[in-house]
């Protein structure tokens, strides 16, 4: 007896419907042909699971997380994490001209989860060798005729039948580009009879064509071109059916993931009304017991070795790190999982492909990726601060231009305060990677000042910093770098003339400093929040390191000395809604420090600060000054509304030269206190802040529009 299921996307759910009346009714089926999501459902049922299982799998997957490229923030290398969160458009350029994606997603989570869901058959390349044998079809673009897919690597075939246009992205097979089957077969009736079936049953969820009025999304009308064809040839092949089984799916598309349990009502009606029909049909076959297959997943292995087939520009060596799996090392299939992700989430692959193939000694974890076309982006932000007020970012990142695993990426940020940023790094995986920085900061702030009885004045400040660096990755959650830098400070103000006796003497400006600095550097950093900002879970911990060696000394009292300063955060959310975030940065001077333009400066709120400034709630930017500090940060968000949150913080902190004050560390101590309301958008953050401290009558209102940069 043989089995046809048509395609149909959601509406494929009815399918699993219709396979429990089926096995109620006492049906064995000894073939399977099926298009799109017939292909999905009939190949994993081929595989060996039971229409249970398969319920149990609709129930417990989120379609449109899979159906999307969204990765978990954890599985970004930490140079993204760091530096590709700030911008709203990532427009890919090819060949000069502005590219488009070939679909919404590029499969690679379906493609993760149907490997997952088939590892016990991951041996059997013919599909006739499957517990029931199967066959589906894919459409060929370039040929535009039909695919029968009945060997190969199982999930990669019924992805390519399933690859609806515009939601998941073609399916390369042996150099063939593969699209969804029905565009070409949406009902393989004549496939399966091939397949040596004398009965055939087929199970239809397409709704027909949709009238003028109802076709109100792309999706609708593209599945009402790929319908004009498909519905002509649905009547004669429903004579060479000896059963047809159509549920009612007027109400529903091929997107409609949010209602599975509506749709397999519907599919179990339409089977439950053929029920002495599927009953007699089991009366008449002869009775055998049906072969259990084992669906016990190994849950931990070693993998011996690694092949890796259709890299390129990357190495072995950047592949693999990325994989965080080590020869000889005991895993999991969730850990492969997580090394797939972990080099999808770098966007130098359309896909990766990945089959393990166990052996007595060990297993062979065998690789097929493909790499990305497009190596060439522009890219795009916007933002608003009360620091830097308006600005514009423009980037232009591009990929493998001077070497393999490398990247480039530039910054022009164009607004109240012009800036820019340059990195150029080269990925190595688990050897040592390398990497250039360039920096161009400057901003203009109203800040205290103490001297001839001014309360403030207006300080400009300039930063030009370059860095060369090299950075390994333990594990991927430790980030070690340690390098060499150049800066260059110049602090001035020309709210006040230049002191006499000074350098700055008939200049117009008071120049606190306009000195080079040669440097050494180092770091160590592990960030696994799950979101950039309004963190819900993860820590994070950055330890920077900075020797300064040498000056040109513009104020002629350089002494050497170091900065050792660390930042450590964790997030944790109760009950989904109530989010509590921890937050701990302090700072030491290691040597004697005589330059007041290189002491901490706390104060402010922002989260783009640099050099030695510290954000500080309820106090005026940089109005806290001294050789060293701690700050301790307390922040409960509440989300009331999806992406919408009330947000209350309270902050303390030390500043000076004696942090613990011989253990009375709560005398001297600020605090400051802040309500504010957020709003986490395509566009980046917005907030509205109110500070405040009880040290002093002062209160701040603070505005922020997007990503911080």
């Amino acid at each position: 007896m043989g089995l046809v299921l048509s395609g149909g996307g959601a509406k494929g759910f009815a399918h699993v419907a219709v396979l429990k009346i089926l096995e109620e009714a006492g049906v064995r089926i000894d073939y399977i042909g099926g298009t799109s999501m017939g292909a999905i459902i009939g190949g994993l049922y081929a595989s060996g699971y039971t229409a249970d299982q398969l319920d149990s799998i609709i129930k417990t997957t989120d379609f449109n997380k899979i159906l999307t490229d969204n990765l978990p923030r954890k599985s970004k290398p930490f140079y993204e994490k760091e530096n590709g969160e700030k911008y709203i458009l990532n427009i890919p350029l090819k060949k000069g001209k502005v590219g488009m994606p070939t679909a919404l997603s590029n499969g690679q989570n379906v493609l993760n989860l149907l490997t997952s869901l088939t590892q016990h058959v991951n041996g059997i390349n013919d599909f006739t060798k499957l517990p029931i044998p199967f066959v589906c079809i894919a459409t060929n673009l370039e040929t535009g005729k039909q695919e029968v897919l009945k060997n190969g690597f199982l999930p990669e075939a019924i992805l390519a039948s399933g690859a609806f246009p515009t939601l998941l992205a073609p399916v390369e097979i042996d150099g063939k580009l593969l699209t969804d089957g029905g565009i070409t077969n949406n009902f393989p009736v004549e496939e399966v009879k091939a397949m040596g079936a004398d009965v055939i049953i087929g199970v239809d969820i397409q709704s027909g064509l949709e009238n003028k009025e109802d076709l109100t999304s792309a999706v609708k009308i593209l599945n009402q071109i790929v319908g004009f064809q498909m519905y002509k040839s649905m009547e004669y092949k429903y004579d060479s059916l000896d059963l047809v089984i159509k549920p009612n799916m007027k109400a529903f598309n091929v997107v409609s993931f949010d209602k599975a349990k509506e749709i397999m009502a519907e599919g179990n009606m339409a089977a439950r009304e053929n029920i002495y029909q599927l009953k007699a049909i089991a009366a008449r076959q002869i009775h055998r017991e049906n072969q259990k297959t084992d669906l016990l997943q190994i849950k931990e292995f070693s993998i011996k070795e690694i092949d890796i087939e259709g890299n390129n520009y990357y190495t072995r060596a950047y592949i693999v790190g990325k994989l965080n799996i080590k020869i000889n090392e005991i895993t999991d299939y969730g850990k492969v999982v997580s090394g797939i992700n972990n080099l999808s989430a770098t966007g130098n692959f359309e896909y990766v492909q990945y089959q393990i193939v166990h052996e007595s000694d060990g297993c062979i974890l065998n690789l097929k990726v493909k790499e990305n076309q497009v190596s060439n982006f522009l890219k795009l932000g916007g933002h608003y601060d009360d620091l830097y007020k308006t600005a514009i970012l423009l980037n232009y990142t591009t990929k493998h231009i001077l070497s393999n695993n490398d990247m480039l990426s530039a910054d022009l940020i164009l607004g109240d305060n012009l800036r820019y940023n340059f990195d150029y790094f080269i990925d190595n995986g688990f050897y040592w990677s390398f990497g250039i920085k360039s920096r161009y900061n400057n901003f203009t702030a109203n800040i205290k000042f103490d001297e001839a009885n001014i309360n403030k004045i207006n300080l400009n400040y300039e930063d030009f910093t370059n860095q060369i660096y090299v950075q390994t990755v333990f594990g991927r959650k430790f980030a070690i770098g340690a390098g060499g830098e150049f800066k260059r400070i110049k602090i001035f103000s020309e709210t006040i003339s230049s002191l006499e006796g000074t350098e700055s003497a008939g200049t117009g400006k008071l120049i606190f400093d306009k000195s080079n600095y040669l440097n050494l550097i180092a770091y160590l950093k592990i960030d696994t929040y799950d979101k950039k900002y309004f963190q819900k879970e993860g820590a994070y911990l950055d330890v920077d390191f900075r020797w300064y060696l040498g000056s040109s000394d513009f104020n002629n009292n350089f002494v050497s000395f170091s900065h050792l300063k660390g930042k450590f955060g964790y997030a944790h959310t109760f009950f989904h809604k109530l989010t509590a975030h921890f937050v701990s940065e302090a700072g030491i001077t290691i040597g004697e420090n005589s330059n007041r333009a290189l002491d901490y400066n706390v104060g402010g709120y922002g989260e783009n600060f640099i050099n030695t400034f510290i954000p500080f709630n309820g106090y005026d930017f940089a109005v806290l000054n001294g050789d060293s500090f701690l700050r301790s940060t307390f922040t409960v968000r509440y989300e009331y509304l999806p992406k919408n949150y009330f947000m209350a913080t309270a902050n303390y902190a030390r500043v000076g030269s004696d942090l613990f004050n011989e253990g009375r560390i709560f005398e001297n101590t600020k605090s400051g206190y802040m309500f504010g309301y957020g709003l986490d958008t395509f566009l980046g953050p917005i907030e509205f802040n109110y500070t405040w401290s009880p040290d002093h009558k002062e209160n701040y209102w603070y505005f922020n529009v997007g990503y911080w940069f």
